[in-house]
């Protein structure tokens, strides 16, 4: 075979993410590729604003390897900030537009930002967040950016002064696309590099595993913020398939206004973690609800049984899928594909094509089938690394294999269980007790809407299990004695809690995850015996 030097050539057969989108304006010119309420571009349409947007920040000295922060609620703005930036070779940074000014301030700081976009609602808290950061920095602002202050320019003047024409830079697959910032349900957030080839793969493998790209193209319903990995992916997958994306225009789930979302847009592909699932099947009359819904997909955590069972009494015709992964995959890993669905009940599936994983050991040594374990990932999707943490990065990657902290076993067809997170696993009297065994139990009792169980200190055990429990009916929760006796038919004596808290609702982070420290702060202290 004949080796060529030709640039032109070379970058043509990039897979960045700026050139998917470019691919797709020519593909489908006319064909409309987001909405956000009355608003919608077409590809084409998308595609010019993109190359505005990524012109007006080179203008401003934005580079290949710069750092773009974007701190915006879900809108067609967020996903240009996001293409223009990798369109040029830079990093773009989604933040979470629920963080407080000093924690922002943080994520600027870690990454080193050089250009900030940022939603008008939000450019007080992120001026505030400025202050306190070192070095230049250009900051575009939708609508009016007086909110921000003198050093903000407005977004939409920045590209109608801009070149509509492609900057033309060649950005090599492997280079750095995002830098993710994990939703820290234990602290301090870490930043995951992911590169285009990466996002890239990720979307043919989710793609691949879901029926593939159909002669009607989907069309999809963000549902789920875009600074996290669960929306920037289904944000980024149409740019592969040619789908469409409506964006969610409201800041609080609504499971009814999801509906008539879902049957006026006819959505037929949807992604919603668990509980958002759970509220939107219990919405009265949405099985006389004419919907057009294909592809339920839940994920970002394990969901109970009953969440599988109400899909699939309320969507009889749209198989479910469960994805399983995390940021540092791009994200997903394993998919519980339809045809399983009900033999495999409980499982997060097997590895999507591509991922190869072990259940292992603390010594790095494969457990046998069925025994809990560690599950390890490598593969085309794994992360770079996390941003300026060689530490924490080479502890991830001990080994050779990306370390999940995920405990997990293995059955003797591949299927994949979680048993619990590494960190939160309780070892009471010896015995290990996995929290999310626990609450499966506990979420089987009719009284009980959600429930997380965290480890306390215990004067005979050590650590014993707590219950924190949302009641189903507020007003006549169950008994403690209630709920630890029903634990007792199903669960090893070990394992039951020994108490039972209630709550109004759970703490959960903008992922829709339970923050589980701080049930641990609050609900902490040594537990009482119900031996």
């Amino acid at each position: 075979m004949q080796a060529h030097d030709n640039d032109a050539v070379a970058a043509a057969r990039r897979m960045s993410y700026g050139a998917q989108l470019a691919r797709c304006a020519r593909k489908f010119p006319d064909r409309m590729a987001m909405r956000h309420g009355t608003r919608a571009l077409t590809f084409t349409e998308l595609d010019e604003r993109v190359s505005r947007l990524a012109n007006a920040l080179s203008a401003r000295g934005v580079e290949r390897g710069s750092r773009v922060a974007v701190v915006m609620h879900n809108r067609i703005e967020t996903a240009e900030s996001y293409l223009a930036a990798v369109r040029l070779g830079a990093i773009a940074v989604p933040v979470n537009f629920r963080l407080v000014a000093a924690e922002i301030a943080y994520i600027l700081a870690d990454c080193g930002a050089t250009a900030l976009l940022v939603d008008e609602r939000l450019a007080a808290t992120c001026a505030e967040a400025a202050r306190d950061v070192e070095g230049p920095i250009t900051v575009l602002v939708t609508g009016d950016p007086a909110a921000y202050g003198p050093d903000a320019e407005p977004y939409e003047a920045a590209l109608a002064a801009a070149s509509p024409q492609d900057p033309g830079i060649d950005v090599p697959e492997n280079d750095p696309a995002f830098l993710m910032y994990t939703s820290g349900t234990t602290g301090r957030p870490k930043g995951a590099v992911l590169t285009h080839f990466n996002l890239v793969m990720a979307a043919f493998t989710v793609l691949s595993a879901t029926g593939g790209i159909r002669r009607e193209p989907d069309v999809s319903l963000l549902g789920v913020p875009m600074f996290h990995i669960a929306g920037l992916s289904v944000t980024l997958r149409g740019l592969l398939s040619g789908g469409r994306l409506v964006i969610d225009a409201s800041l609080a789930f609504d499971p009814a206004a999801l509906v008539d979302v879902l049957e006026k847009e006819r959505i037929t592909s949807c992604f919603l973690v668990p509980s958002q699932w759970q509220a939107v099947c219990a919405v009265p009359g949405i099985k006389d609800r004419e919907l057009a819904l294909r592809t339920p997909v839940w994920g970002a955590s394990v969901a109970p049984p009953s969440v599988l069972e109400s899909l699939q009494e309320c969507f009889p015709d749209a198989p479910a899928y469960s994805a399983f992964g995390q940021t540092e995959m791009s994200p997903t890993t394993t998919m519980l594909r339809a045809e399983d669905a009900v033999r495999k009940m409980g499982s997060v599936g097997t590895p999507l094509p591509g991922i190869e994983v072990r259940i292992v050991d603390e010594e790095m040594r494969d457990v046998p089938v069925g025994e809990v374990g560690e599950i390890v990932y490598r593969g085309p999707t794994t992360m770079l690394g996390y941003w300026n943490k060689p530490a924490e990065t080479a502890a991830a990657f001990a080994g050779g294999w990306f370390h999940s902290g995920d405990l997990c076993r293995m059955d003797e067809e591949g299927f994949i269980y979680v048993v619990d997170r590494k960190k939160d696993m309780i070892i009471s009297g010896g015995e290990n007790i996995y929290c999310a065994e626990v609450e499966a139990a506990i979420d089987a009792h009719p009284g009980v809407a959600e429930v997380a169980v965290i480890g306390v200190d215990h004067p005979k055990w050590v650590q014993t299990p707590r219950a924190v429990v949302v009641p189903a009916d507020p007003a006549n929760p169950p008994a403690e004695k209630e709920l630890i006796d029903h634990c007792r038919s199903r669960l090893a004596s070990y394992k039951k809690p020994t108490s039972v808290v209630f709550v109004d609702a759970m703490p959960r982070n903008a992922s829709g995850k339970i923050q589980k420290f701080r049930l641990r702060e609050r609900y902490g202290r040594e537990a009482d015996s119900h031996d």
